[in-house]
Formats: structure tokens, sequence, C-alpha cells
């Protein structure tokens, strides 16, 4: 496959492209930039910065990829941004590196970010995951695998969302969100498990049947976090999945959305 520069668009000196990489008309390539196979950058998208991206990543117009930390405490240190395969990354979409030296902030692969979504500096995103129109990543956040964020919604730095989770829109977190569950409200509060999720990802109705049990254990007999987690522990319900969610509230430190 042939790579495909237009007459406008600039190229650094440095940057790397695959084969097949198409860069569109005012589009912006940092010295920096690695970029995989098949990579497309759409009119006036930027991808700046040490940014490396893997194969078949689309930029629409305007997304501005790798720019450096917004972050106070950054001063200009050498920082990395990693974007995996398959994403695709809606007009305005913008995603910054990491703030201290050598410090990383890391997309993993077949994410769709809808416009005006932000990934600030240090944050890490599983793959699978969809953000809608503007939600917004302050710094340092974890996002596990396949986690949808509604529209309009925050998510204060540090916190962490768990696999599998759904934040509703206009939802603002400044918690953990466990994961396969699903918050909403300003502040969030935890409404239920993500349970169409779960079924459109193709979790048998044991794992749901477990998990369901597990929730109301949890979080709707009135029981502390450690008391639910001993009755679930208790109740012999066992699986991979609630292994996940009582290790996810065990470590949680800026404690658990409920």
């Amino acid at each position: 496959m042939a790579t495909s520069v237009h007459p406008t668009a600039i190229l650094e000196p440095g940057a790397l492209l695959g084969d097949g990489v198409e860069i569109g008309p005012y589009a912006f390539v940092g010295s920096e930039v690695r970029l995989g196979e098949g990579c497309v950058l759409h009119h006036h998208a930027s991808v700046v910065g040490k940014t490396e991206a893997g194969i078949a990543n689309e930029f629409f117009p305007f997304a501005s990829i790798g720019q450096k930390s917004q972050d106070l405490k950054y001063r200009g240190e050498p920082t990395f941004l990693s974007i995996g395969s398959g994403n695709r990354f809606r007009e305005f979409v913008t995603v910054n590196r990491a703030t201290g030296a050598g410090g990383r902030t890391v997309i993993g692969s077949d994410n769709l970010f809808l416009a005006y979504a932000h990934v600030a500096h240090d944050c890490t995103v599983g793959s699978g995951c969809i953000f809608s129109n503007n939600a917004t990543l302050a710094g340092h956040v974890r996002v596990g695998d396949y986690v949808t964020i509604g529209g309009l919604t925050a998510v204060h730095q540090h916190c962490r969302l768990g696999e599998h989770a759904m934040l509703g829109g206009c939802t603002k977190v400044v918690q953990d969100v466990p994961p396969f569950c699903l918050v909403d409200g300003n502040p969030a509060r935890l409404r239920a498990l993500n349970l169409i999720g779960l079924k459109r990802r193709g979790f048998s109705e044991e794992v749901l049947q477990g998990l369901r049990c597990a929730f109301r254990l949890l979080f709707e007999e009135g029981k502390n976090l450690s008391q639910g987690i001993e009755a679930v522990e208790a109740s012999g319900k066992s699986t991979p999945e609630i292994t996940t969610l009582l290790e996810f509230l065990r470590s949680s430190e800026r404690g658990v959305t409920r």
C-alpha cells in the first residue's frame, strides 16, 4: 500500500509513516511521531510530540493528539503518548502526553472517541471503550476495557473506571466506578449492574446471576464495603468476574461510587 501525503500537509523531518498511511489537506505530523500502517489523518488533524500509534488509527478533522500536558507542573520534560490500533478520534478530540520525565499516556485499541472528548496527561485507557461527545478525563485516570462514558461526563483525577462500566451522560465522577456497573448523576451514584452492556458483550446468564447476587450483597443491603465483601465471599459465589469486582473494590484509594 502506498503512503499518501497531501501537498498542503506538513510532515516534519523525522516523522515515520507506515505503509498505506494517508495524510490529508492541512494536516500536521510532528518530527517525533510514529504512525503505523494504514493510519489516516483527515484534513486539519494534528499528531505531535513523542507519539507512537499502531495500525489503522483514524484521526478526524481538528483532532489534536500528543500535545504537551496541560498540567501546571509540566516543565517541558520528554514525555510520551502510546496509542494501540484501530482507534477513531473524531473531530476536536484532544489527547495529551504525560507530565513527569519519561511518563506515558496510554490508549489501547479499538476505542471510539467522539467529538470534543479529552484524555488528559498520564491517563491509561483500555480497549473497546466509547467516549461520547465531551467525555472528559482529568489526569492519571485509569479506564478498563469496554467502558462507555456518556456525553458531557467529567472524571476527577486519579479515579479508576472498572471494566465494562457505564457512566451516564452529564455524570460527575469523583470516586472509583466498580466494574460491570452503571453510575449516573451529579455527583455520581451507583444505579445498577450494566446489564444491557454485559448482555451485548456476550456474558452468560450464569455469570450475570452471579454478578446480580454480588451486587445485592455489596450495595443493596446497607452494609459497608468491608461487610459487603465478606458477605460475597461467604456466599460461595466465585467467578472470574466476581473476583475482578472484589479485587477492584479492595484496591480502591479514592473510595468507591455508591
